[in-house]
């Protein structure tokens, strides 16, 4: 069933979504929060969903926004989010396979990517989702991290950024990649569902053939004892950067 909601408090923007298949989640507006933007440059936005990047994005910077989804009941969600805000001029969805990025795009085109990923890698044990849409969400069944670093090496302006929101327990994995491909890790930030848990999410930026030099940003923690969310993320939620 397709709803029409509020994008949080963010300039009284609107998100299509379907309730049984696809809403976005606190993971975008945290990457979304996290990239440092201006109103000059090129902006492309992997596994965009039904676009809450692109959109939350589109607050913070005048710059033109594209935004790439694998599937097509999902991008049609993201078209109707766009249009619905009268952002076609600012923001572009395309219905395209992130891997084919590279033969669309010349190299060094854009100033920034933003990712929210397939968060688990496929394995004999993995217990995937017989709905298509969940478990290509979920899972590296047509996307995995090698694969979007490989793509940013190349369209990525040289000291370009990449900055994806992905499972702290990957992080070993995410450098890995990065480093593989010339994009050396910059700024990063552990993202804690309370004061004395384990981090569970992590915010990391790397720079195409940057320079050796590793900012560590403050933590931030989502939730109050009792459950309610903390200051700062309803900062976050209300449009704060």
């Amino acid at each position: 069933m397709e709803v029409v909601n509020d994008l949080l408090n963010y300039n009284n923007l609107k998100i299509v979504q379907n309730t049984k298949c696809f809403s976005f989640s606190l993971d975008s507006v945290l990457l979304a929060n996290f990239v440092k933007v201006n109103n000059k440059m090129k902006i492309i936005d992997f596994c965009c969903g039904n676009a809450p990047i692109p959109l939350f994005l589109s607050t913070k910077t005048k710059s033109k926004i594209i935004g790439v989804e694998i599937q097509k009941e999902i991008y049609d969600l993201a078209i109707k989010s766009i249009d619905i805000n009268n952002l076609c001029n600012q923001i572009t969805v395309l219905n395209e396979d992130v891997k084919k990025l590279d033969k669309i795009y010349e190299t060094d085109t854009f100033d920034l990517i933003t990712c929210n990923p397939p968060y688990f890698k496929v394995r004999k044990t993995s217990n995937i989702n017989d709905d298509k849409i969940k478990a290509s969400a979920r899972h590296e069944i047509s996307l995995d991290l090698e694969n979007i670093f490989k793509v940013a090496r190349k369209i990525l302006k040289n000291n370009g950024k990449i900055a994806i929101v992905h499972r702290t327990e990957r992080l070993i994995d995410i450098i890995t990649e990065m480093k593989k491909y010339n994009i050396e890790p910059k700024r990063i930030q552990f993202i804690y569902p309370f004061e004395h848990s384990k981090s569970n999410m992590v915010l990391i930026e790397g720079s195409k053939n940057g320079n050796v030099g590793l900012i560590v940003e403050k933590n931030i923690i989502v939730h109050n004892d009792d459950g309610s969310y903390k200051e700062t993320i309803l900062d976050i939620f209300n449009g704060g950067c």
